[in-house]
């Protein structure tokens, strides 16, 4: 199979799983989100105590594992790292920030679109532009710098905690929180929402999906390939929630989601910028962080913090809308962004940056 029809057919199985796990009874158009996900996995664990967003879904360890037994089969499993984790981490933070004002991680949003939400229109557009931005970096020869070889017990560690985190939902320890209500206590069945991350996480290794690279490679060298499954995932999930009533087109009334234009738009624009400066989206991180990267399981933790923080001081949006503390967030999250975009230029980039600030200024 061509890497084209890999990436297809990657799109239309995601597509599907997320329309059947919406049936067998993960919220409304939220079949599959990375983030969501994320942040209800924080909250089992104790990590936030908003009660409605505390489960530890098996779909996330599903994508690490599926991703590690595919990487051990073909050979492609390498404990690797060292590539500025620590800047790794808050980019994956902030980035979980932003999607936390949108309700949802890229995948999410075309499931929202996929479902007529509009407001996912707005944030397409914001995750365009923040790759876009991003992207000017790159083409400055931003880098975070080469990962070098680990031993191979540094690329189990964050499979090993999926492991952990399965038998903690099979145990139900008294220490772990499960939602009674709200989104956190809408799920499919166990088994059936690790095998569909187990697909999705096998299948995302082999064809590279990643929402974030999809648009960077399109605007970066006009190769559509990732793109492709970005468009399967839309067009399965659309045909899908037409043909069993799921479809709702409009702006108002969307389950999970708000209506405020400015920060939809931004909250997907610090996500998009986030993702492409760490090479991939929260989706990709996790595939990643199967393969033995420890850089993206950095980022994967980055992500779980940021959750974290975003219920425990209320930055995360609800479908009231978006609270002060989650706008600042994302003004402070474009601010670091951006500086870890200025700094980890080479150093001729940076100089020339400020030689032509400093001819504006005297044009100016």
């Amino acid at each position: 199979m061509n890497e084209k029809k890999l990436v297809l057919g990657t799109g239309a199985v995601i597509g599907l799983l997320s329309v059947l796990l919406m049936k067998f009874g993960n919220p409304p158009n939220m079949g599959v989100c990375v983030a969501c996900f994320i942040r209800d996995i924080a909250g089992g664990l104790g990590l936030h105590r908003a009660e409605i967003v505390q489960y530890l879904r098996p779909e996330v360890p599903g994508f690490i594992l599926g991703s590690t037994l595919v990487a051990l089969a073909t050979g492609e499993f390498r404990a690797r790292g060292g590539s500025a984790s620590l800047q790794r981490c808050f980019l994956g933070f902030f980035v979980m920030v932003g999607a936390l004002v949108f309700l949802g991680c890229p995948l999410r949003m075309v499931l929202r679109l996929a479902a007529g939400d509009l407001n996912a229109v707005v944030a397409l557009f914001g995750f365009a532009a923040g790759i876009w931005v991003g992207l000017i970096y790159i083409k400055n020869g931003f880098s975070l710098g080469k990962a070098g070889r680990l031993a191979p017990v540094n690329g189990f560690i964050l499979p090993g905690v999926a492991v952990v985190l399965l038998l903690f939902v099979l145990v139900a320890p008294p220490f772990i929180f499960f939602s009674a209500k709200g989104p956190g206590a809408a799920h499919a069945p166990f088994y059936f929402s690790l095998l569909a991350g187990l697909v999705i996480g096998a299948l995302a290794q082999r064809s590279r999906l990643c929402m974030a690279g999809g648009i960077r490679d399109l605007f970066l060298i006009g190769d559509p390939h990732l793109f492709v499954g970005f468009v399967a995932i839309f067009l399965v999930a659309l045909g899908l929630n037409l043909t069993v009533g799921q479809f709702k087109l409009g702006f108002v009334g969307q389950p999970i989601a708000h209506s405020d234009v400015l920060w939809n738009f931004l909250g997907m624009f610090l996500a998009g910028y986030g993702s492409v400066l760490l090479g991939g989206c929260p989706l990709r991180q996790c595939i990643l962080a199967g393969e033995g990267d420890t850089d993206a399981a950095l980022t994967f933790l980055g992500m779980l913090v940021g959750a974290a923080f975003a219920h425990n001081f209320s930055l995360a949006a609800s479908p009231s809308g978006v609270p002060v503390g989650g706008k600042v967030a994302v003004i402070i999250g474009l601010l670091v962004v951006t500086a870890i975009g200025y700094f980890n230029l080479p150093r001729a980039a940076r100089a020339g940056s400020r030689k032509e600030d400093a001819s504006y200024a005297a044009q100016g």
